[in-house]
């Protein structure tokens, strides 16, 4: 079980082993970018914000999704959960803007970092009390609220960044 850091308004932890399960989904990612099983939406800002590959095509990202679903059931403190996964890809220049993921049953939302180099944007979040900056790490899990407004600055870093998003909600009765 991970070791959660709990900072209102998020819930955090750094997967032990990380950097070779982040070379395994790099190379996935690398390996299906471009393939038949690879949906983008969101053009936003000149990019396509969410880069989305069907679970099948990139069994790499099954390590990640079990932790980040066994995590999210610890701080939902419920077991019937079911996620959904996209990629972000952050080229120098790009940024994300102010959003939520209000959509539909949601009750959880999370990034993992793959690829952060320094000053490739910070997580903003804009919780009530103000804004909340959060430095992106590689290794990384951030849990917060799918109601919770955030952006992600500018990647000035002159190198891309890449990280994986999950919702998480009920799951579907069978």
């Amino acid at each position: 079980m991970l070791q959660l850091i709990h900072e209102p308004p998020v819930h955090r932890a750094t997967l032990p082993g990380y950097e070779s399960l982040n070379r395994a989904l790099l190379a996935g990612l690398a390996r299906e970018i471009d393939g038949p099983h690879v949906r983008q939406s969101h053009l936003e800002m000149g990019r396509h914000e969410n880069t989305y590959i069907a679970r099948e095509a990139i069994p790499e990202v099954e390590p990640l999704c079990r932790a980040a679903l066994s995590a999210a059931q610890q701080i939902l403190g419920r077991q019937e959960l079911r996620l959904g996964f996209w990629f972000n890809i952050m080229q120098p220049g790009d940024r994300t803007a102010r959003h939520n993921h209000e959509e539909g049953d949601e009750c959880l939302s999370c990034v993992y970092y793959l690829e952060a180099p320094e000053n490739s944007g910070d997580l903003l979040l804009y919780p009530p009390q103000g804004i909340l900056h959060i430095t992106p790490v590689n290794g990384r899990l951030v849990f917060f609220s799918p109601r919770l407004a955030h952006a992600v600055e500018e990647n000035r870093s002159g190198r891309r960044r890449v990280s994986v998003a999950f919702n998480f909600g009920p799951e579907a009765p069978s």
